[in-house]
């Protein structure tokens, strides 16, 4: 198996490939949880939670490294915000699963098009890591993208809980109402980091030209 190091590109810095790694896990958990939301997968469950683990690894490299580098290629500051901010949006996706699970929680409609948006941020997210280096006009264009996507979660969030509390107030449905909130705005906050990324990545390319 390769090392992390193995993975970097040539010429590329150690704190963009591992940010894009990070990026990458984003995608691939957040792929996992839309398969997870649309038919209740255990396998797209379990890839979710693993690949939550992966990315913790990752980012405790990309710590390591950021301690051990007195000059770096992007402020200190960013880069540790940023990965927290991509770690977040994975974390989110992680407790939205273990809930679903732990709550007994069936998938439904807004559910499955608030992953999905998340989904397409993550994947705006990683290709504006990818062409920050060589072509940052083009990364903050993804990152405009993903800012967009994340006020369409917001709406369909907004949307989700006014449908929530529309209903009578019987007391079976009164338990659904909370469970279905907390996961709801597990979501949410998964958008908000995306949007936070979005933010750092405008930032660095601001600092970067």
């Amino acid at each position: 198996m390769r090392g992390w190091r193995g993975l970097f590109k040539q010429g590329q810095n150690n704190f963009t490939a591992l940010l894009i790694q990070q990026a990458e896990c984003a995608v691939k958990g957040l792929e996992a949880l839309l398969v997870y939301v649309t038919d209740g997968s255990a396998t797209a469950a379990e890839t979710v939670q693993r690949t939550e683990k992966e990315a913790d690894e990752v980012r405790r490299i990309l710590i390591d490294e950021l301690n051990r580098t007195f000059v770096t290629p992007i402020d200190r500051e960013d880069v540790f915000a940023l990965s927290r901010a991509i770690d977040d949006i994975l974390d989110y996706a992680y407790s939205t699963v273990d809930e679903m699970q732990l709550l007994h929680v069936t998938p439904n409609p807004f559910l499955r098009r608030m992953v999905s948006l998340l989904r397409d941020a993550a994947n705006e997210v990683h290709m504006a890591m990818l062409r920050i280096e060589d072509h940052p006009g083009v990364a903050t264009e993804h990152a405009q993208r993903a800012k967009a996507l994340e006020n369409r979660v917001e709406s369909v969030y907004r949307e989700a809980i006014a449908e929530l509390f529309g209903g009578p107030a019987e007391p079976e449905r009164i338990v659904q109402m909370l469970k279905l909130r907390e996961i709801y705005r597990h979501l949410s906050n998964a958008a908000d980091r995306g949007d936070e990324a979005a933010n750092i990545i405008s930032d660095v390319v601001v600092k970067m030209t």
